[in-house]
């Protein structure tokens, strides 16, 4: 009876030795991926993560909280040109050039495809005279609204059809709140739904 305890315990010490060389802090699994599983005081536990996904930050209204932000931009028909996800502390004003720069190649009348758009009509969170001088560089008319003018000065005539892009964007619960920890899921998502929108639009014509 005692020999059997022995090797019972011979037994023991060599499966918990060989579990802990396979799971040890330098092991990796099969897919090549490190181990989600430490050695810490002697006992096995979860690696430490980052707590936060890419393309976040510190919401501007509430400090304790992250988020992301969508930046959109769309033609006088609410068609989404271009999209682009930031964190929640960006400035609306920093992803304009961006956004003109990832505006595809649009195909019109026979010749080159247009690359650019002739006007831009944005609220007054874009009125910087730095980048009013960056959109004429592009050929582009710049129609920002400038701090102090009253409301419904004409502008409002024009821009009200992105938030109205905004509201259908929004409307895809999937991207109401981000779940996702990887912003190239995210992004695929918010890319897909652009899509949809631009989808519907041609069916109604």
């Amino acid at each position: 009876m005692r020999a059997s305890l022995s090797g019972f315990a011979r037994w023991k010490r060599a499966w918990i030795w060989r579990r802990r060389s396979l799971w040890s802090p330098g092991a990796r699994a099969a897919s090549g991926r490190p181990s989600r599983l430490v050695m810490c005081g002697g006992r096995l536990q979860p690696r430490a993560r980052h707590r936060r996904g890419s393309q976040t930050g510190p919401s501007p209204v509430d400090r304790g909280r992250t988020g992301s932000k969508h930046h959109l931009i769309t033609d006088g028909h609410d068609t989404p040109l271009a999209v682009i996800l930031t964190g929640d502390n960006r400035n609306d004003v920093t992803q304009l050039m961006p956004l003109l720069d990832a505006i595809p190649p649009i195909r019109g009348r026979v010749g080159h495809p247009r690359r650019r758009p002739d006007s831009l009509f944005a609220d007054r969170e874009y009125n910087h005279d730095i980048y009013r001088e960056q959109v004429r560089q592009r050929r582009i008319v710049p129609a920002i609204a400038r701090r102090g003018t009253l409301h419904g000065t004409g502008l409002g005539t024009y821009r009200w059809v992105v938030e109205r892009s905004f509201a259908w964007l929004h409307g895809f619960k999937h991207l109401r709140i981000r779940w996702e920890r990887r912003a190239d899921i995210h992004e695929a998502f918010l890319k897909l739904a652009c899509c949809l929108i631009t989808h519907r639009q041609i069916d109604s014509l």
